[in-house]
């Protein structure tokens, strides 16, 4: 919102710099985000004075030129040459010298320079009208009727006066801030100064010639609704000042009405609109809603739909107007208007903010009526803009002050207690200044006492409703850099730490993820029924079946993310896009009983192709299962210490996988995708997947972490060499290891290699195990660690059958 200090000025006396004033501002809510110095005449006509033409003679070389003499207040006077037919002896002009920067108007800028034209020097440039940007004539130079001195700046003879523009960051509450006005009401504030508000004491009715009959029928949309007709208008250019004011603020000049309408709404904060009352059927204006579907044509000449939720003004045959948002195509001010309908109301913020919203329209008048405008400045605002229509576009007021204010909007009481003021501002204010900040915030005060008091919040503060927002306004003004930090912080309420968010770990694991290569896709939660027909892992039954199917191939609810995954590594084969590691979070729905359903979050991940991108650097493999099991085993680690268990799988899906449970309950499922699942989408090449269950992981309660001092006796590596039958696990061998005789030295087990083939006995492997061994309370010998290991292998060969590989 822009926001002008000349236009400030106009309402309360501001003597500050524009640098402080926008300090006071933002310090008061109103946060000043830009300043920018505007210039009400581009180039701020400088090097641009008034002169006298001293002399005036033909042109030797030229018949449409004159060379004249121009006197600027200096010793010697200007030779100019002049091409204007009316320049004559005795003038006073407008002259540029030379230096002079000048932006003719619709053009772009030149500088005045010397010049010899026709053989003749010429060292500057009367100017005419649209010469200097200040109009469009160049009929001629501009003659002027003054008596001020030669070489007086021509800024002073237009009565210039450069303007800065605060742009200010509103917030939504702040709809009382909307205007000139309401800024100038928070500096009054803070100032302790008055405001002028504009006079309307002059307002009067200059006959009651016009009828014209208001209806209201939905007085929740419109409580207050104010019109007057103004006749016999003279619709124009609008007269300098006011399109300066406009311009200043970003606002384009239409015509002398319609800026008005602007002026006001940027001045008062209050939207008006304006009617051809000529084009309004029966002479009366109904407030209502019209049936969903109707066709209205606005002033961007776009048809649009009504809902019957729209507000709209009509007349006895249409809608005119879509209230508070946008006006009509066939029903506004023209260059041929004549006679007006003047609209002021207070429409309902909740009404207009939905129909801004429905309908995509962002008007000025909408942002205000959505945050909400004054009631009782409706007929204020109305006559305010009667009167100056009346003075720049001529006309009368011809018809009484229409005003249907069924239920008057009251102002509201709020309960003060000073304790409650000193708690939360931090500070024990006088209390007189809290009631002379209150009074200039226009919040009366009623049965004092000793302990507190009623405020009486006025119906424009819509954002103050409660003790808190009244103490809050007290603080704003009173200034927060004047409250001091004690020597110790306290609190009157702390709030309880919230429990983990699953979004927020959620995103913790797509980074994980994102970081190691992996993207994430969002797939449709709807899919084809012929995956549960022809999947054993899914029952038909099982199925949650749309009533309204788009289609046949989109008629059940997934069960599973599994084959919307692998339908995105179908669609990026296709397109020659064969190495993949992707994940989505989503949900598989089931229906577990009749009319009762079954909805479960799933982080599901899948791998294929090569493991890099073929490259010089490294050697190209196929994707394993160990490179899926490794990130999942990872995110587990990211969000629980807990200890859990790896138990091979005999499931339908893959062809060889593992389960993850901790506490009883399965946490994951990881392994290579049987090629009749893969099939059903012609997927040639392997695919590993993991479905993890989201709500388990990434909620799981976290027990915490135990540190110990770094132990100063050194770890001892053993390796062994063990051959097993082909079932046995590494689950079943970290068992063995778990037993209290080996608790507490041995600190870490890992497999380092792993073989089958014809060197061994067929039906066994072969594993190579290292065992990091340490005592923490001395130094192991190698007596302590070949009894140690002497005893491991002893338990490998009774309890797995190990042989031991010397």
């Amino acid at each position: 919102m822009n926001i002008s200090l000349n236009w400030l000025k106009s309402y309360i006396e501001l003597k500050e710099t524009p640098e402080e004033i926008a300090h006071m501002l933002t310090m008061t809510g109103l946060e000043v985000e830009g300043m920018q110095t505007v210039e009400s005449i581009r180039g701020g006509l400088r090097e641009v004075v008034i002169g006298e033409v001293l002399s005036c003679e033909k042109h030797p070389n030229a018949d449409k030129l004159s060379i004249t003499q121009v006197g600027i207040g200096e010793e010697t006077p200007l030779p100019i040459v002049c091409g204007a037919p009316n320049v004559a002896k005795g003038q006073k002009v407008i002259v540029a010298k030379v230096g002079a920067m000048l932006y003719p108007t619709g053009s772009e800028g030149f500088k005045i320079k010397k010049a010899k034209i026709r053989g003749e020097q010429s060292e500057g440039m009367i100017c005419a009208e649209d010469e200097l940007g200040i109009g469009t004539s160049h009929d001629g130079i501009m003659v002027l009727d003054t008596d001020l001195p030669n070489g007086t700046p021509a800024k002073e003879y237009f009565n210039m006066e450069d303007d800065v523009v605060f742009e200010i960051g509103l917030t939504p509450n702040r709809a009382d801030a909307t205007s000139h006005i309401g800024v100038a009401r928070d500096l009054k504030a803070v100032l302790d100064r008055k405001i002028t508000w504009p006079d309307i004491s002059g307002f009067k009715i200059d006959e009651k010639a016009s009828k014209i009959h208001v209806e209201v029928e939905d007085s929740v949309g419109c409580p207050r609704y104010s019109g007057i007709v103004i006749s016999n208008v003279t619709v124009a250019e609008s007269p300098g000042w006011l399109k300066n004011r406009l311009k200043t603020i970003g606002q384009t000049p239409i015509n002398n009405i319609v800026d008005v309408t602007n002026f006001i709404l940027h001045e008062l904060g209050q939207p008006l609109h304006g009617f051809d009352m000529d084009k309004i059927h029966g002479d009366k204006v109904i407030v209502k809603t019209l049936p969903s579907g109707t066709s209205f044509t606005a002033l961007d000449e776009k048809e649009r739909k009504l809902h019957d939720t729209d507000l709209m003004i009509c007349d006895e045959k249409r809608g005119m107007c879509i209230a508070g948002v946008f006006g009509g195509l066939d029903s506004g001010v023209s260059n041929q208007t004549k006679n007006i309908f003047l609209e002021s109301a207070y429409f309902s913020a909740d009404y207009v903010r939905k129909t801004s919203l429905v309908h995509g329209l962002k008007t000025d008048a909408a942002f205000r009526f959505e945050r909400g405008t004054d009631p009782q400045n409706t007929v204020y605002a109305l006559k305010r803009a009667a009167m100056l229509i009346k003075e720049i576009a001529g006309g009368s007021i011809s018809s009484e002050v229409i005003d249907i204010y069924p239920e008057k909007i009251e102002a509201w009481e709020v309960e003060m207690q000073y304790r409650n003021i000193d708690r939360l501002i931090g500070k024990s204010i006088d209390r007189e200044v809290i009631h002379q900040i209150l009074s200039n915030l226009d919040i009366g005060i009623r049965d004092k006492s000793e302990n507190g008091f009623t405020a009486i919040v006025p119906p424009y503060r819509v954002d103050v409703t409660r003790e808190a927002d009244v103490i809050e306004e007290i603080l704003r003004i009173y200034g927060y850099e004047n409250i001091e930090l004690g020597t110790s912080l306290s609190s009157a309420f702390l709030a309880d730490f919230p429990q983990k968010s699953p979004e927020s770990a959620q995103l913790m694991a797509s980074d994980l993820l994102v970081s190691n290569g992996y993207f994430e896709i969002s797939t449709n939660s709807l899919t084809k029924p012929l995956y549960a027909e022809k999947a054993s892992f899914f029952h038909e039954e099982d199925n949650v079946i749309i009533l309204n199917k788009l289609s046949e191939d989109l008629g059940v609810m997934r069960q599973s993310l599994l084959f919307s995954g692998l339908e995105v590594i179908s669609h990026n084969l296709n397109r020659k896009q064969a190495n993949l590691r992707l994940f989505e979070f989503g949900t598989g729905y089931k229906n577990i009983a009749q009319k009762k359903f079954e909805e479960k979050k799933y982080l599901s991940i899948w791998i294929t192709g090569q493991n890099n991108q073929e490259s010089w650097v490294a050697p190209n493999k196929p994707v394993e299962f160990h490179d899926l099991s490794a990130i999942v085993l990872r995110l587990m680690q990211k969000f629980t210490s807990e200890e859990y268990t790896a138990v091979s799988l005999q499931d339908d899906t893959f062809k060889y996988g593992i389960g993850i449970f901790q506490k009883g309950a399965c946490l994951a499922k990881i392994g290579l995708l049987k090629t009749n699942v893969t099939g059903l989408l012609s997927i040639q090449q392997e695919v590993y997947y993991a479905e993890i269950d989201v709500d388990r992981l990434l909620l799981i309660k976290e027990i915490g972490f135990n540190f110990d001092e770094i132990s100063k006796y050194p770890e001892v590596r053993r390796d062994l060499s063990l051959v097993i039958d082909a079932s046995v696990t590494f689950e079943q061998i970290k068992e063995v290891t778990s037993s209290k005789e080996f608790s507490g030295i041995l600190k870490d087990i890992n497999v380092f290699d792993y073989y089958v083939g014809e060197k061994i006995e067929k039906g066994k492997k072969a594993y190579a195990i290292s065992f990091i061994l340490q005592d923490k309370s001395k130094t192991l010998t190698d007596k302590m660690i070949d009894r140690f290991m002497d005893r491991l292998m002893k338990k490998f060969e009774s309890d797995l059958g190990a042989v031991i590989r010397q």
